[in-house]
Parts: C-alpha cells; structure tokens; sequence
C-alpha cells in the first residue's frame, strides 16, 4: 500500500467542531477538484487506506460531529444527515475550491443525498455507495420493523444481541417476507458476545442513527440537481438490503446501479473488521468519477 500522509485541521460549525484531514495530490494539480470521503457512523479513519491508493488527486477526509475526533455542543445524539449536510457545506466552503467530488459510504451516503438536496452547488459528481435509505424499499415497513427490534434488542440485552439482530438484517436476501425470523439469532452462533456489558451508546443501535435508515430521498430535487449522481453498490451485497436500496434508488433516479468491487465497505484495508479491496476499489471510483 502507498505511503500518504495528511494534514489535519478542524473547523467550527454550529454546535460543533469538525475535524478533518486533507491529502494533498501528489505532483503538479490536474485541475480536478477535491474528492470528499465521507461514511456514517465511521469516522475519517477507516478512509486512509483508500485515500493512499489515490495519489493523484486532492483527497479530504472528516469525522462526523460527535463522531472520532469531533466534538458537539449541540446537546444531541443523534446523527441527523440533514444537520450532517449542514456541516459538510461548511466544511466545503472551508475548503475555498469550489464544488467538490463526494464519495458517500453507507449513512455518509445519505448525508450527501441530503447535501446535495440542499446545496447541489457544492457537488460536482456525488457517488452514493449503499446508501441505508430503507423507505425506498418495496417491503419498507418490514424493513424499518426489523431496524427498530435491533435497536430495541441492544436496549434490553445489550450489544451482542443487538448486533445479531442487525446482521440479521442486513446479511438477508431479497425481500422481507414471513420466513424472516421472528426472533434474532444466538449472538454466540455468530461468534458475537453474549454478555452484556451495560453500554447503550453504540451510535449504529443506540437509535442514534434512526433518521438516517429512515430517511426518504427527496426524488424530485436530486433529478432536478445541477450534480452529477451515481447511486454504486458492492458486487457481493448483491441481494442484501443495501443492495436493494441501491438499486431502488437507482431506479428512481432512473439509472441503473454502478457496481463496484468487494462488499458494504469494499475500499477498508486491515484493521477494520473484515477488510475489502481498496486498491480495486479506487480504481473503480477513478473510472466513475471521470465519468
């Protein structure tokens, strides 16, 4: 893996200051703008590996408020894309080059949805990889049920139940139907703990993350958009729920999806659960981007 490394800065924004790390081109600048990696509920950390395969262009990474590195004093918890969006406009004007190049994982994904909803001029391209957006689905209500037993599962029994109840849900193929289990699984059968340890303040089961699942794509707005959109998902999601809000949403952009290599997080190297194929994976946001 190349050697990068970043200079790191913060900003403040309403209720909060942001953090975040700029990778500077290696070389003489081509004139592309600077690409933006965003994720949700991961912070900055789990792009380095990516950014290290993309030497040739300006590269910015940052920690969603209350996230890693950066703080809020906005007396909340939740991560809500729109306030999300809010702070990537900031951080875009902070920038001071115009409209950037965004790649969203995952809520990220939803944060630059909501961005480019709202300020369309920030964003020159924005691919949107798996985004969550579970009322895009045919069988939305039951999605959004099985979201919500997760959350209730980590409240009564803690992480590991809440978990498998997660992974039950996102690692589902097709469609919801009654033989979607009743009950989560034995967190041990998944090799998750089974003891509780009294935490209630994982930001994906905490409920925290509620408004991203929740959140309905404003269809209208981001066909109208000056932004150049790509909905993107991983070859081996296929079928599973982030899949089919992709291909969903695709569907209503009316696009088809643009499949890229490895799984949910295909672009993290070691270190991070269970790694992908980052070096594959930038090559294939280079060809996106160039369009």
């Amino acid at each position: 893996m190349p050697n990068r490394f970043a200079t790191t800065h913060t900003l403040a924004v309403p209720g909060a200051v942001i953090t975040y790390d700029v990778y500077a081109a290696e070389g003489e600048p081509d004139g592309r703008p600077p690409l933006l990696l965003v994720g949700q509920p991961m912070d900055a950390s789990g792009f380095a590996t990516l950014a290290s395969w993309l030497p040739g262009r300006t590269v910015v990474t940052y920690d969603p408020r209350g996230l890693g590195r950066s703080t809020r004093s906005d007396g909340e918890t939740r991560n809500d894309p729109a306030q999300q969006a809010g702070d990537l406009h900031h951080l875009v004007d902070a920038l001071g080059s115009g409209p950037v190049d965004l790649f969203g994982s995952s809520g990220g994904a939803v944060t630059g949805l909501d961005l480019v909803t709202r300020a369309p001029g920030d964003v020159r391209t924005f691919v949107a990889h798996e985004p969550p957006v579970l009322p895009v689905l045919p069988d939305a209500d039951r999605a959004l049920a099985a979201m919500r037993r997760a959350e209730e599962t980590y409240r009564s029994r803690g992480w590991g139940a809440g978990m498998a109840a997660f992974v039950a849900l996102i690692s589902w193929q097709g469609e919801l139907t009654d033989a979607f289990p009743a009950e989560p699984p034995d967190p041990a059968t998944l090799g998750l703990p089974t003891d509780d340890d009294g935490t209630r303040s994982d930001p994906l089961l905490s409920g925290a993350s509620s408004t991203v699942t929740s959140y309905r794509p404003d269809v209208a707005a981001l066909t109208g958009a000056s932004t150049r959109i790509v909905v993107a998902a991983g070859e081996e999601s296929r079928d599973a729920i982030t899949w089919r809000t992709s291909v969903a949403l695709a569907g209503l952009l009316g696009q088809d999806v643009a499949v890229f290599p490895s799984h949910h997080t295909g672009f993290v190297g070691e270190g991070f659960g269970r790694p992908g194929r980052p070096e594959a994976f930038a090559q294939r946001l280079g060809e996106v981007l160039a369009g």
